[in-house]
């Protein structure tokens, strides 16, 4: 049994399966751990939610691939609102900046009033796991910290990130060959709720798709 101490992104995968995943800012290893199960740190791992920032303790075995890791101690420490459109036509910034050579993300920068307050950014599939862009996101198995905590062409951090899908977690197939994620910071004003209205994707409400990711 070792220890490993640091920051995390919080990775809640679904109702349906008991584990949250951990994914390591300054070290990209992601550690799946039991929801449940820690007394009176019960409240605490309760309240956690995709996209969380913790700083946190994780106790377990790194030989044993099939066992999850378990929480010592864990602490809010920030967070990126993540919210999730699936099988949805990627707005007309995105289906500009695709091109079918692309095998890296692309993003390009999005104003308002002149400010650049966000960026939006196509996912190439093919380097995916299953090809699957939501799911992957859900599942933490996508590193997205260094644009989580410098939006690129923007250099400032990501305060809300709407990850759009064109097609549904189960898909075996699919309509578009990228996903698309929407970041913006801070000072963006009006820009995040017009994305938001349009994908019916309101803030305070769960918006992750239904699925089981073992069934992918």
């Amino acid at each position: 049994m070792v220890e490993r101490s640091g920051q995390f992104r919080v990775y809640r995968v679904v109702e349906s399966v008991p584990h949250i995943n951990l994914q390591g800012v300054g070290d990209p290893t992601l550690y799946t751990v039991y929801e449940s199960g820690y007394g009176g740190l019960q409240s605490t791992v309760d309240e956690l939610d995709t996209g969380d920032l913790v700083e946190a303790t994780l106790a377990g075995d790194p030989e044993a691939d099939d066992e999850p890791w378990r929480l010592v101690d864990v602490e809010r420490v920030g967070g990126v609102t993540m919210d999730f459109a699936v099988d949805v036509d990627p707005p007309e910034v995105a289906v500009d900046l695709w091109e079918p050579e692309l095998s890296t993300p692309r993003c390009a920068v999005l104003t308002e009033d002149s400010n650049r307050v966000g960026a939006c950014c196509v996912q190439p599939r093919e380097p995916l796991p299953s090809g699957a862009f939501v799911p992957n996101v859900l599942a933490g198995l996508l590193p997205l910290e260094d644009q989580l905590s410098s939006i690129p062409g923007v250099e400032k951090p990501a305060a809300e990130a709407l990850f759009l899908d064109p097609d549904p977690p189960e898909s075996g197939t699919y309509s578009h060959p990228y996903g698309v994620v929407l970041l913006f910071t801070h000072e963006a004003g009006e820009l995040p709720d017009r994305f938001r209205e349009a994908y019916d994707c309101p803030l305070m409400r769960d918006t992750r798709p239904d699925f089981d990711p073992y069934n992918l």
